[in-house]
């Protein structure tokens, strides 16, 4: 399964229970659209760092990390890659 792919899931699972994988579009904004507020970001965040091994006090989390399945998915393959931090 693909980062996105799974990213999907756990939203879909979180947040949007009677959305299928289909329908969210991998770009659709999570924050303009309001499927995650400031709370829910910090599920997100939380989950991330736990499930793709992002060292949390070496990156930088913004909330245009976490607008869309893409972004995020970037955010993930650039934090475990040794890149640095994200801004």
């Amino acid at each position: 399964m693909s980062n996105a792919s799974e990213i999907k899931r756990f939203l879909i699972n979180e947040f949007l229970p009677d959305v299928t994988a289909d329908q969210l579009d991998p770009d659709d904004d999570l924050l303009e659209t309001g499927v995650i507020d400031s709370l829910q970001l910090v599920r997100v965040i939380s989950w991330v760092t736990d499930r793709f091994g992002v060292p949390i006090e070496q990156v930088e989390f913004t909330p245009q990390n976490f607008r869309s399945v893409n972004a995020i998915q970037a955010f993930v393959e650039t934090a475990t890659s040794g890149a640095g931090a994200l801004h």
